[in-house]
Formats: structure tokens, sequence, C-alpha cells
């Protein structure tokens, strides 16, 4: 039988070889800027890796009647080189609620873009969601470096890389234009009108952080920022925008992000209060329920539209109904005053996106049937 090497055999020889690469990627005498460049790289080769390696020892796992070794998010960012963690944390990779709740209106977007009878396509969805993995890193960096006085105040976010002080805002500056030129990367691989669509998100990703100085609604800005997906899945699949379709899903998506992040932003009211940070959690208070029941009428109404736009059939809006039941629950359950249960609910709208997808993807099989029934 093949014998597996543990993997406390493999880490130390892992960390071995990417210090190696660090030395290699350090230039100019040894640069700050070369160095932080060299941390990028090892950031994505221990990604790799990591994601090669974990193959093997879920094989070896298997084999051996071993559960203890485990892809989780937090296992990621914990088993990657002491020097690479800080990155990878700052990246948020640790907490990858906020990649799956820009990727999924990318994923709605694209399923809706399919041809009738077709799942998705899978090419497009990867590429997306490796955007997705960057250019949230990249809003966490930004939103980092903008906020690192007021993060020190905050008690969630003191141990926050760039606050705690185990990267400097140099070195966060090198590495988001690191994660920038790989996101780039990524656009390339579009047509042009995505290209050109895609990058004009980016002043909103780098001005969003500024908003809770400025309003109290810097969750619309998020909104306006976190479903540009909605827009780039369409045109990246068809060429360019179905606006009739690509609009109302923008709007819905919009709407959906006021909602989880007025709730996540009850987490932190207090903080803000004393820091002088706004939200729409301050802005509606004990009103909140009142105002996400609104948001939540506007979002259904947007979906229904996108999907009579693009000719969505029967558990397309099955599916429409389950988002809007899951919704009212998640609204008249929380408790807005409880940062954990705040927490819980916000966590909840990755099933929720989940949800949707399938029901744009089972939407279009009926629509593929219906078609030959009628032939």
């Amino acid at each position: 039988m093949l014998l597996l090497p543990p993997l406390e055999w493999t880490k130390p020889a892992f960390a071995s070889t990417v210090r190696d690469l660090l030395s290699l990627t350090t230039l100019s005498g040894g640069s700050a800027a070369a160095s932080v460049t060299g941390n990028l790289l090892i950031v994505l080769i221990w990604l790799c890796c990591w994601l090669l390696l974990g193959g093997v020892f879920l094989i070896q796992s298997h084999l051996s009647g071993s559960r203890s070794f485990s892809l989780s998010p937090s296992a990621v960012v914990n088993s990657a080189p002491a020097f690479v963690q800080p990155y990878l944390r700052l990246m948020r990779l640790d907490k990858p609620i906020g990649t799956w709740l820009l990727y999924l209106p990318c994923t709605w977007s694209i399923a809706l873009a399919a041809e009738p009878g077709c799942l998705p396509d899978l090419g497009m969805l990867a590429l997306f969601g490796t955007g997705a993995v960057l250019m949230r890193g990249a809003g966490c960096t930004v939103n980092d470096m903008w906020d690192k006085d007021f993060d020190k105040q905050v008690t969630r976010t003191a141990s926050r890389p760039i606050a705690s002080g185990e990267i400097s805002q140099f070195q966060a500056l090198v590495f988001l234009g690191g994660q920038l030129s790989l996101a780039l990367g990524v656009l390339l691989c579009l047509n042009y009108y995505s290209i050109a669509l895609g990058a004009s998100s980016l002043c909103l990703v780098i001005t969003y952080p500024l908003m809770k100085r400025i309003t109290y609604w810097p969750q619309l800005v998020l909104g306006l920022t976190f479903n540009w997906g909605a827009l780039l899945g369409w045109s990246a699949v068809r060429g360019s925008c179905d606006w009739s379709v690509c609009l109302p899903l923008y709007f819905s998506g919009v709407m959906w992000t006021l909602i989880y992040d007025t709730i996540y932003a009850h987490q932190d009211k207090e903080d803000d209060v004393k820091v002088g940070v706004k939200s729409t959690a301050l802005r509606f208070q004990d009103q909140t329920k009142l105002w996400l029941s609104g948001f939540t009428a506007a979002m259904m109404s947007g979906l229904v539209v996108a999907g009579v736009s693009a000719q969505q059939t029967l558990p397309y809006y099955a599916a429409l109904t389950a988002v809007a039941f899951h919704l009212t629950h998640q609204i008249y359950s929380v408790d807005i005053n409880k940062a954990e249960d705040c927490w819980k609910e916000f966590s909840s709208n990755r099933n929720l996106g989940l949800l949707l997808l399938f029901g744009i993807v089972a939407g279009n099989f009926w629509k593929k049937s219906k078609e030959t029934a009628e032939k």
C-alpha cells in the first residue's frame, strides 16, 4: 500500500521551500517592495499547494480512518507559515462569507445567461470565483488601510493585521497592488466589453470605505460595489449586457446587500457611535425591521422582473418564494441587539444566494423541457 507522508513532516519542508522562494524574489538589496511582492507570491503558492496537499491528505485520512485533517478556512490560515498568515487574514480568507456574497450575484447572472437546458458556464464560474477571492481580498485591504485608526478602537477589529501592526501600511499597499494585478489578469480573460465594464467598478472598490465617514448609507455604496458581478456575469457570457435582465438583477442585489449588511452593522453600532462611524443600522435604529421589509419587497420585485425578462420558468419562481420566506424569517427572527444573532443571520445569506442560483439553473432546464414538449 502507498503510504503518504503525514502533514507534520510536510509543513516544515514546505515552509523552507517558500522561504527560499522569498529570498529569490527579494531583489534590489532586499527592498521592502520586493519583500512584500515575495510575500504575495508565497501567499498564492501556499494556497495552491495547500489545496493540492489537502487532496493528498484527505485520501490519506480516508485510508487511515483519521478525521483530524480539516480544509476549513481557519485551518487553511492556521496551517500557513507564520509570516504568511497576516496576509491571509488581511484578505479575510479565514472568513469566506464576504467572498460568497460577492461571488453569488456573479453566479446568478452567469446562470441566467446560459442557454435553455444548459448548466452555467463552469469555466466562467471558476474564473469569477477566482476574481471574487482576489477582489474581496483587495477590498478588505483597502478598507483596513482606510480604517486603521478606527479598527484599533473597536474590539472586534482591533486584531486585524494593519490595526495590530503585523502589516505596515506600505506592505499593505504593495500587497494590494499584487492582488489588483492578479485580478486584472482574470479580467483580461473576458471580452472587451466586460473588461471595460469590470474596470469601471474600481472607483467603487476604492471609495466605499470612505462612505461611512460621510453618510449613514454606506451599505448602499457597498451594494453598488458588491453586486457589479450581476452586470459582468451576463456580459462575460453573452458579449454585452441585456439591460432588461441585468438592471433589475443588479437592483435586487443592491437591496439584498442593504438587508444583510444592515444586520451585520448592528454588531458594531455602539462602537460606531464612539468612533464617529455612520451606518444604516444607526440610521434605522428601532425601525430596522420595517426598512428591511421594504428592501425585501423591492428585491423580490426586481427578481421577478429579471425572471420575466429572461423568460424563466416555474422552478425559478418557486425558488423566489423560498427566498422570500428565508428573508422574512431572517428579518423577524434576528435580535438586532445581540451581536451573535446578527452574525448568524448575516451568514445565512450564503444559503439564500445558493438557493436562488439553484432555482435559476432548474428554471433553465425546465425551459428546455418545455420547448421540447411544445415541438
